[in-house]
């Protein structure tokens, strides 16, 4: 599991940061930051661990869509996420591209 974070870690660095617009003139974003330190998380499999590590998703927040997910089933469109107690538009426009439902 750990190999397979750092080569999915590597392969953002690698492949990914060109493609956010990240150049050796150009200081990264805090958005570019996050997303390059976190591979996309599929909200439909993710641990409430691994959906901490998302920005702006503490313990709290974590476990509430580790429940949603639990009581109503896989996620369909990220926008489902706004029916999470804690979760507005706000705070998923922070991970939105990090997420995936594969």
């Amino acid at each position: 599991m750990k190999r397979l974070f750092v080569g999915l870690l590597l392969s953002v660095l690698l492949v990914g940061l060109p493609s956010l617009g990240v150049s050796a003139e150009k200081p990264l974003t805090e958005n570019q930051l996050a997303a390059a330190k976190v591979a996309t998380v599929n909200l439909n499999t993710a641990t409430v661990q691994e959906l901490k590590g998302l920005p702006g998703v503490g313990k709290v927040t974590a476990e509430r869509i580790f429940s949603y997910r639990e009581e109503h089933g896989k996620f369909s469109s990220v926008d489902e996420l706004l029916k999470v107690k804690g979760i507005g538009k706000k705070s998923l426009a922070k991970f939105r591209d990090l997420v995936s439902l594969e």
